[in-house]
């Protein structure tokens, strides 16, 4: 099954399986399943034609994936603009959301490791 030009996984669950299109996460396929009268352990592979288009359906009234990236990249670029506190925390590449820096903040600022044996290379062997 393809939807918005993304192939589902026909070997998963289809509430797993929807979490594949960016912006639906487990709750929100569930959410979609159920509003289609779907079973959530079902395959991709055992559906009908008419429950595919369904599903279809109920995901293109979203914004996902491209629109929502471009959204959620204009959100940052506004806030960048107008220099708001959280846009700058975006511009110097810093956690956002109030989490500690001196030690944590590997996941924005990148895995920066400099501990004694961290860039110490094996002897060769000769």
């Amino acid at each position: 099954m393809r939807i918005l030009g993304i192939t589902i996984p026909n070997n998963k669950h289809l509430d797993v399986g929807l979490t594949v299109l960016y912006g639906i996460g487990l709750s929100r396929s569930r959410k979609i399943l159920d509003e289609a009268g779907i079973e959530r352990t079902i395959k991709g592979d055992v559906l009908t034609v008419d429950q595919e288009n369904t599903i279809r359906k109920i995901i293109e009234g979203m914004s996902i994936e491209g629109t929502l990236k471009r959204e959620v990249a204009s959100n940052i670029k506004r806030l960048k603009d107008i220099k708001a506190y959280r846009g700058i925390r975006h511009m110097r590449r810093l956690p956002v959301n109030g989490q500690r820096t001196k030690t944590n903040s590997r996941t924005v600022r990148g895995n920066v490791r400099k501990t004694m044996g961290s860039g110490r290379r094996k002897a060769e062997k000769t």
